[in-house]
């Protein structure tokens, strides 16, 4: 996408890379293109899946015990140096970090999705919001779903 809506603004971006990151697999989904993609995903949505290079399979051990898991993927479509956006949306100008949209600096995108099962090195999985063949970055339970609560820091009511 190179088009720029009025008002929006761009960034100069480095030509080296800050850091370097590992795919693991790929998402596999019914969306060919961003616009067939649903908004935030949909927890009911169509059974994707998440399917893992052979050798992170045995990361995979122990995911059976959730019901969901968030999902780290690259936007690797999307364009990176947009500061503000003026979404198709609403039309209203705002700052990049305010919106929940695939251009970013660091396009990570993020869906929480039900876990429906799991084949081999994959994991079928409802709610992903992305295009097929999108780069796979991480797989985490959901943080409530396991995280014990941290302890009260001192001189702070909760």
């Amino acid at each position: 996408m190179t088009e720029i809506r009025p008002g929006e603004t761009t960034a100069e971006l480095p030509e080296v890379p800050s850091a370097g990151l590992y795919f693991i697999g790929r998402c596999r989904t019914p969306f060919a293109t961003r616009a067939d993609c649903p908004r935030q995903g949909v927890p009911d949505g169509p059974l994707c899946r998440l399917e893992l290079d052979e050798a992170w399979v045995p990361a995979l051990d122990g995911l059976e015990n959730y019901q969901a898991l968030d999902v780290l993927y690259w936007l690797d479509r999307s364009r990176r140096d947009l500061v503000t956006q003026s979404p198709k949306s609403d039309g209203a100008l705002r700052g990049t970090f305010s919106l929940r949209s695939p251009v970013r600096p660091n396009p990570i995108g993020l869906s929480r999705v039900r876990l429906v099962g799991r084949e081999g090195a994959a994991l079928l999985v409802r709610g992903l919001d992305c295009i097929d063949g999108t780069p796979l970055l991480d797989i985490k339970p959901e943080a409530c779903a396991y995280s014990p609560p941290a302890p009260p820091k001192p001189g702070v009511e909760g």
